[in-house]
């Protein structure tokens, strides 16, 4: 089946993958976008998932400061000196801290979530499915997905992009990454905001 140009073009920008790479899987795909999307992640052929094993320890640490009320310190690594001076990575540092500043996360991502913390809110949801009186056998599938959820909302690489929020901040990132060809990784943050009591 014939696939236009621009799709072709949009999954090659997106995976870091060539032009005929990227229209083969959309053909495979039946010009399913999503579908070919998530295809070429299983198979391991995003360029971004691939330097994902390379040591990002160059970088910059970036601030944002919005209205002199929250303050915003980010650590964000890449492999080269010479991409953490281009335009691309100085911008994705800025529209991280930036989100940082809106969404208030508390982590980077679920890796960072203390194992105590996980298991405090798995016990909170059981026994709230238990009260509820939802059956024994499907407890644990709804807990998993609260669970899911709940830390969704305070993991920065799983929260909705503040200026996109169809994808979230780590599909950012890693767009991101595949234009500049390296790996990227958000180190750390730290988050003030005037009168917080921390």
């Amino acid at each position: 089946m014939a696939v236009d140009i621009d799709t072709i073009k949009r999954l090659k920008e997106l995976t870091g993958v060539g032009l005929t790479d990227a229209k083969k899987a959309l053909e495979e795909a039946s010009g399913d976008f999503d579908k070919a999307l998530a295809e070429m992640r299983k198979k391991g052929l995003t360029k971004a998932e691939k330097r994902g094993e390379k040591e990002a320890r160059e970088g910059m640490i970036g601030t944002y400061n919005h209205d002199g009320r929250i303050g915003v310190l980010v650590e964000v690594n890449c492999e080269t000196d010479f991409v953490a001076r281009g335009e691309i990575f100085a911008g994705l540092v800025k529209d991280v801290a930036m989100h940082i500043a809106a969404a208030s996360p508390q982590f980077v991502s679920i890796n960072e979530v203390p194992a105590e913390e996980q298991e405090k809110a798995k016990a909170e949801f059981i026994e709230k499915a238990t009260a509820d009186g939802k059956p024994a056998d499907m407890v644990e599938k709804i807990v998993e997905g609260q669970l899911k959820k709940y830390f969704a909302e305070r993991c920065l690489l799983d929260q909705p992009f503040v200026k996109n929020p169809d994808i979230t901040v780590g599909d950012h990132v890693k767009q991101q990454a595949a234009l500049m060809n390296e790996n990227v990784v958000v180190r750390r943050f730290t988050r003030l905001a005037l009168g917080e009591v921390a």
